[in-house]
């Protein structure tokens, strides 16, 4: 067996054990990709390599300006498989065990406010050209805020899951775990103006010989639905039209704002990380952080006794004399 059908066998036994997703999948197929063409290049051979081998092939991802967060990822990809290659007895030791990795950064999810998620979802419905594309737009922006559901998971839902004007959606999310999540009035209202135009746009296409999509997002793509980088590309143009920092704004922004808008009104934060489909609460739990650095703001900005008002105010007076 050659390393490629080696590293394939890895890939296998993770969908079928760990249920791992396709996004998850393709990120460790491209990490030790990444990592077998080192050793080509260095012409060492993946199962002789020691652990030596796996530092200087660390050292050179620091040489290539990677991420901390990239080189934690593949560090953990390569243990993971060479774990995989210990219990297939191709090798009889773990060359990275005792390799720590540099860790991963702890950034804060980046939000936003009520005001300009109204603003982005005004203009994905004003910039749209026609009654269908604006009623499919309000339908993905609507849900999106509404569920904080993954965008992966809003392009592949079901239309079977959105029929008879549904309270709750039922999603099918990482590792095909399910979770049920409500539906907003305005988010139904959108779901239900969304299927008539959709409905009637099917009903044109099986009339001319085609199949019928099961997808509430049709495409005529090779997925069958509308993608994760078209969604990608037209939130960006909706935020530059609603005068939003584009860079910002991603499809996850959104998912973010939901969780933190939750947060800031009262939800508990188990609640929450059931709604999100996080496994483990302490990946909710970001969202306090967010919310503590928000609620910091907003004294700073506005309590007469914060050092930048009293500065803002000496400078007004100053002006004034």
């Amino acid at each position: 067996m050659n390393d490629l059908r080696r590293i394939e066998a890895f890939l296998e036994a993770k969908s079928a054990e760990t249920g791992a997703s396709q996004n998850t999948l393709f990120a460790y197929a491209r990490d030790l990709a990444d990592f077998h063409e080192f050793l080509i290049d260095q012409k060492q051979d993946l199962m002789q390599v020691d652990m030596a081998g796996i530092e200087s092939y660390l050292v050179d991802l620091v040489n290539r300006d990677l991420s901390r967060a990239t080189r934690a990822r593949r560090l953990s990809a390569i243990k993971q498989f060479f774990h995989f290659c210990l219990e297939e007895n191709w090798r009889a030791d773990h060359p990275a065990l005792q390799i720590t990795g540099p860790g991963r950064e702890k950034s804060l999810p980046k939000t936003m406010t009520v005001i300009d998620v109204d603003r982005l979802m005004d203009c994905a419905i004003t910039t749209a050209k026609g009654a269908t594309e604006r009623a499919r737009n309000a339908c993905l922006m609507q849900i999106l805020y509404a569920t904080g559901m993954r965008v992966s998971e809003l392009m592949s839902l079901p239309v079977a899951a959105c029929r008879g004007e549904p309270e709750f959606l039922l999603i099918q999310g990482k590792g095909d775990k399910e979770r049920i999540v409500p539906l907003s009035p305005p988010a139904s209202a959108a779901l239900t103006l969304w299927l008539y135009y959709r409905d009637r746009e099917e009903e044109c296409k099986v009339n001319e010989g085609h199949v019928a999509s099961p997808f509430l997002f049709p495409s005529r793509g090779k997925l069958g639905h509308l993608t994760r980088h078209w969604f990608y590309q037209n939130i960006k143009n909706w935020a530059v039209h609603a005068g939003i920092d584009a860079s910002v704004v991603t499809p996850h922004t959104i998912r973010h704002a939901f969780a933190t808008h939750l947060l800031a009104n009262g939800a508990d934060l188990r609640v929450i990380q059931t709604l999100l489909g996080h496994a483990d609460v302490s990946t909710t739990e970001i969202y306090t952080h967010v919310l503590d650095d928000h609620l910091r703001d907003l004294v700073m900005d506005h309590h007469p006794l914060s050092t930048k008002r009293r500065k803002s105010i000496g400078k007004t007076s100053s002006e004034g004399q």
